[in-house]
């Protein structure tokens, strides 16, 4: 997802309340001359802009299939309202964008249809996704409620001139970063820039440091085990880029969101970057051309596992309840189609969801093939439970409060991570009733 959460809590107290016979836009179970209410989360530039974008997609579709889609978009400041009102209500569309961290909270709820097998057939078949995608689409072992729709990951971007100019290569692993990093900080520009402020950015790192080192934030039974080693030392390594490699200026731990230090990279203030790819139009914005930059995996410590990033992106789900479903499902198969996800791709910045898709959001084919893998082959869906928001939200504001203490000069140590880790652990804890 956008690097957005939603209340898990929330929608999985909603379960008891959810009303029968949710989302009444249409009374036809056939798919030709329905109409289905589609809920499209904001993607692009404003609202207006993706109507801009989906409306000739959809206006496709129904020209294809007789199905008419009423759009609507959503910001994200009022998408998890929104959702929350139409689980309890039954008022829902017949389809919605949902990030894809949210799967398992919105499965809880009940409210939406599984893709078992004749869904799935109806839609494609299951075997056209990435299965990395298609594993954000609810709990393990737990037939999806979603399927993914938009792809994201993150890659390490890097300044070609720079990089020359200090004789250094795109590192391969963690301690090759680090000694680049270092190398390329002097008086006038830092190695790295993090968005060392902003909880979710800094929960997606101690989530991909963690499982470099085999780690997990959760049980198989969704209790957490924030404390253990693994995570513990996947956050000291993330934290000490700042603390002990001082590759990162201190400022840094005031950035709250990704494009500060996007930003920077693109100015040249700042060698190396964190960052998913959407961040190429905000640096091509800043004049920075794609022959500029380059892109590689994420490197784990030598020995660690090659996770690079979390599956980040978009996923589609369907109210259970729905009086239009064969129309529905014709819908998920049109927006999962490979010329669909061509043509959204670009304007979206997104990578695809399909296996073989080729990425459309760059013109430079090697960062392309790169982010390819990378979503492919290198990532790792953030913990699949109800309670996934509450470890961005505790264990990222802990981080967020450790880079500041760094900054102002303060130490952080592992039994302060450790101290941190198990304060977060038990307020997740009294979330869930554990």
């Amino acid at each position: 997802m956008r690097k957005r959460v939603i209340a898990a809590a929330a929608l999985a107290a909603t379960i008891s309340l959810v009303a029968a016979g949710c989302s009444s836009s249409g009374s036809t179970s056939s798919a030709s001359g329905s109409t289905i209410t589609y809920w499209a989360s904001n993607q692009g530039t404003s609202l207006d802009n993706d109507k801009q974008v989906l409306t000739p997609v959809l206006d496709d579709f129904t020209k294809k299939t007789g199905v008419k889609v009423k759009l609507e978009v959503i910001g994200w400041n009022d998408l998890q309202t929104r959702i929350q009102t139409a689980v309890t209500s039954g008022q829902g569309p017949d389809v919605l964008n949902i990030g894809n961290t949210w799967a398992a909270s919105l499965q809880a709820t009940g409210a939406f249809l599984p893709f078992g097998d004749s869904e799935m057939k109806a839609i494609g078949g299951s075997d056209k996704f990435v299965k990395t995608a298609l594993d954000t689409g609810g709990a393990a072992g737990k037939t999806p409620t979603s399927v993914p729709l938009y792809g994201l990951a993150y890659g390490l971007y890097y300044n070609k001139k720079m990089f020359t100019d200090a004789g250094v290569q795109p590192p391969t692993n963690w301690e090759q970063l680090v000694t680049a990093a270092k190398k390329l900080t002097n008086g006038t520009q830092y190695g790295f820039s993090l968005a060392a402020g902003s909880y979710t950015e800094n929960s997606h790192f101690a989530f991909i440091n963690s499982a470099q080192n085999g780690g997990s934030w959760f049980d198989s039974k969704g209790n957490p085990t924030f404390t253990s080693q693994a995570n513990i030392d996947g956050v000291k390594r993330y934290l000490d880029l700042m603390q002990t490699d001082k590759v990162v200026n201190t400022s840094n731990a005031q950035y709250d969101n990704g494009v500060q230090a996007v930003n920077d990279f693109a100015t040249g203030k700042v060698a190396m970057i964190l960052s998913q790819n959407n961040a190429d139009s905000s640096i091509n914005a800043n004049g920075m051309k794609s022959d500029q930059y380059g892109v590689v995996p994420f490197p784990s410590p030598e020995g660690g596992k090659p996770v690079a990033s979390h599956v980040a992106g978009i996923n589609l789900s369907i109210f259970k309840n729905t009086k239009n479903k064969d129309a529905a499902l014709e819908f998920v198969k049109y927006m999962t189609s490979e010329s669909t996800q061509t043509t959204l791709g670009k304007p979206y910045s997104s990578l695809p969801v399909l296996k073989g898709a080729k990425a459309v959001f760059t013109d430079n084919p090697d960062e392309a093939a790169t982010f390819t893998k990378i979503y492919n082959e290198m990532s790792k869906p953030l913990p699949l439970v109800p309670a996934e928001d509450q470890f961005e939200n505790t264990v990222g504001k802990a981080m967020n409060d450790m880079f500041a203490k760094i900054a102002t000069g303060g130490t952080v140590s592992d039994s302060d991570i450790k101290s941190a880790l198990s304060t977060a652990q038990d307020q997740v804890k009294q979330s869930i009733g554990g």
